[in-house]
């Protein structure tokens, strides 16, 4: 856990979910930081933390002025037995909450919980044009591993995906 006077970086609680909720939804309609159309349902948000929970892949979320302004949480890279201990990873941050350092806190904070759980890789997948998300994975020690060329549309244009890796143990 990661305090400060104005953010404490803590486990998810079913408590959060519709703020998590809120947080992927903005994402999908106004940024392309996740390839999907559609927002998600309250369903989806459920069965997403109930999955999390099973799995016992963290969701942590930093609380800012008593608002959930952000998550992070890693799951699953590939569903084969030998990826076991390695981890795609995602952080998201409320746009009213941006610029405040809260998610280089997610970031580290779920990159200690994956060490802490013995995962040897942790891999980001990135849209190109996020610079500042790139940018912050780096100064974090990741490096570019892939860069794929136009393997989305959103918003009427093809989308470039960059994947960054960080080995942790």
């Amino acid at each position: 856990m990661i305090k400060d006077a104005h953010i404490v970086i803590r486990k998810a609680t079913v408590n959060d979910l519709e703020a998590i909720l809120s947080i992927y939804n903005e994402a999908i309609a106004n940024t392309t930081a996740i390839y999907e159309y559609a927002g998600f349902d309250q369903a989806y948000i459920e069965q997403w933390w109930d999955q999390k929970q099973h799995a016992q892949h963290p969701v942590l979320v930093a609380e800012c002025e008593g608002t959930c302004a952000g998550f992070a949480t890693y799951g699953v890279f590939r569903n084969r037995a030998a990826y076991h201990t390695t981890m795609e990873h995602s952080v998201y941050v409320n746009p009213d909450y941006q610029g405040r350092g809260i998610g280089r806190k997610l970031l580290q904070s779920i990159e200690q919980s994956a060490r802490q759980s013995n995962v040897h890789v942790l891999i980001g997948g990135i849209d190109a044009e996020n610079k500042v998300s790139i940018r912050l994975h780096e100064q974090e020690g990741f490096r570019q591993a892939a860069h794929l060329h136009q393997v989305a549309f959103k918003f009427d244009r093809w989308l470039d995906l960059v994947f960054v890796e960080k080995i942790i143990s």
